[in-house]
């Protein structure tokens, strides 16, 4: 009886320390764009002696739980690396699991983002994808489309250096049939290029399971991005981890290559 109390308790001082986190916060400017790679799900099994793919699903309910928080807290933009173009060198089952994901994420919870206001795109490869994949994918941005909260942006089958090699190719077939001049191809024309032609540039990234390094992420985009990494593995990646990465991100001072 008095461990259930204590545990109440305890339960309910974390809740308050949340609340009281997030609004002190708010009184600071959030990044408006953060990108995360989400990484540790393979790991967070092992440990447990599970297959990788119970990773990949504890790792989807963490998403849930991080999109509601970067919503509430005014992020105008989640990016999520959540398969890229090298991830199809994984094993078959896993990559089978992998492509189902985002019908039985989006199933369940696409009505509480229409609730919640939020917009749901995709960045990547789309023409590799199954059908049922691109299927759930298309039917969460267009039910989604007319929402103007937090944009939820999927990056999957991505890699930043197809995307650049793509980019630089329309900007040759452009050139070449005289829609753009040489003298009028500069950062923000070559930007309209890319993928993310319709977001901001990445104030913040966040990387877990203790890699330091960007895996084929957003090359272009993360140029002036503050980085955060944290050896939290994704499937325990909490609100209070964004939260702390999101505290260390106002407490730093971003200088653009100025002074």
């Amino acid at each position: 009886m008095f461990n259930k109390i204590r545990l109440w308790k305890n339960q309910n001082n974390n809740s308050s320390t949340l609340r009281d986190q997030i609004e002190t916060i708010k009184t600071m400017p959030v990044p408006e764009h953060v990108a995360i790679i989400m990484d540790g799900n393979g790991r967070w099994a092992n440990k447990r002696a599970l297959p990788r793919v119970a990773g990949h699903h504890e790792g989807m309910k963490v998403v849930r739980k991080i999109t509601k928080l970067a919503n509430s807290l005014g992020i105008k933009t989640l990016t999520l690396y959540a398969f890229s173009t090298e991830n199809w060198k994984r094993p078959k089952s896993e990559v089978e699991y992998l492509m189902k994901l985002p019908e039985e994420f989006l199933g369940s919870f696409l009505p509480e983002l229409i609730e919640e206001n939020v917009q749901v795109q995709m960045m990547g490869y789309k023409n590799q994808l199954p059908v049922h994949t691109l299927n759930a994918i298309e039917k969460a941005m267009k039910d989604t489309e007319n929402n103007d909260g937090l944009v939820l942006n999927f990056a999957l089958n991505y890699g930043s250096r197809a995307e650049i090699v793509d980019a630089a190719k329309q900007v040759l077939i452009d050139y070449k049939s005289g829609i753009l001049k040489e003298n009028e191809l500069n950062e923000d024309v070559f930007n309209s290029y890319l993928m993310t032609s319709n977001l901001r540039d990445p104030d913040l990234l966040i990387r877990t399971s203790g890699e330091i390094r960007l895996s084929n992420f957003m090359l272009w985009q993360l140029a002036y991005s503050e980085f955060w990494f944290t050896d939290v593995l994704w499937p325990d990646f909490r609100e209070k981890h964004l939260l702390e990465a999101i505290e260390a991100f106002q407490n730093r001072q971003r200088r653009f290559g100025g002074i």
